[in-house]
């Protein structure tokens, strides 16, 4: 009976190799790469690889001779064990471990001092309802039933499906005649309102009259003016009399120069 094999898994990842294979490709150079894609640090040096994009150990980063450990595409112990086409791959070390370091910090301040690019979007509006849905309350009585026989007989003549036919009514046929009959049952109570409204703005026009009114022969509002009493009598017609200059001056105003003795 046969054995049953279980399929390989990707294995982990050594930090070093002591294998003397180097892959037949040519050497990667780390002045190629970004400072991102790539750590110099003597313990943990490593860079991304740029066939399966993971992070790869190098081997011997501080010997005369570098290249990537060979490893798998997929992580360790889940993904299948492919291996990568850039294991045991050649690297030149050609940037200086300070040199790395100051682009990083470099970069790491622009990145944090660089401002996202916000878009502020408006806000979009509404789509505007149909026609034949716009202010459907407004309506009376008698221009919705208007709109409903009108529909009728527009909508009998086509020659499309579901048109309104018999008993059968469309969409449009049913909102107007729901319209209709809605309109129909609460018509007593919206005269009823519109005249309790009517009410209310005659008796609200008549109290502010009467205010105006009070407010303009009160004694007490034409206080700072010159008087009610003489502005009636500025205001009505008088036939002035001889020997006075006008009435609101007093009687019997002598025209003439008067010499007065002690």
């Amino acid at each position: 009976m046969p054995t049953p094999t279980t399929e390989r898994t990707a294995r982990p990842r050594r930090s070093r190799t002591r294998s003397r294979n180097v892959s037949p490709r040519p050497a990667l150079v780390i002045s190629t790469l970004q400072a991102h894609q790539y750590d110099l640090r003597p313990t943990c040096a490593s860079l991304i690889c740029p066939d399966c994009k993971t992070w790869v150990p190098i081997t011997g980063v501080q010997a005369k001779v570098q290249k990537l450990v060979p490893h798998d595409t997929g992580a360790a112990g889940k993904d299948a064990a492919v291996r990568c086409q850039g294991s045991n791959r050649l690297v030149t070390v050609d940037v200086a471990y300070e040199v790395w370091q100051r682009r990083l910090e470099d970069g790491g301040a622009e990145a944090a001092g660089r401002r996202s690019a916000r878009q502020h979007y408006k806000p979009l509006p509404a789509p505007a309802k149909p026609v034949t849905q716009m202010s459907p309350a407004s309506m009376s009585v008698s221009d919705t039933l208007a709109a409903y026989r009108d529909h009728l007989r527009k909508c009998r003549v086509r020659n499309v499906a579901g048109r309104c036919s018999g008993t059968h009514r469309c969409a449009d046929g049913a909102r107007l005649a729901a319209l209709y009959a809605e309109l129909q049952r609460t018509q007593p109570q919206r005269d009823r309102e519109a005249r309790v409204d009517a009410l209310l703005a005659r008796c609200r026009s008549t109290t502010a009259w009467a205010k105006q009114s009070e407010a303009t022969t009160s004694p007490k509002a034409t206080a700072k003016r010159s008087g009610t009493a003489i502005e009636e009598a500025n205001n009505s017609c008088k036939h002035r009399l001889p020997g006075t200059v006008s009435d609101y001056r007093g009687p019997q105003v002598p025209t003439q120069p008067a010499r007065i003795t002690t």
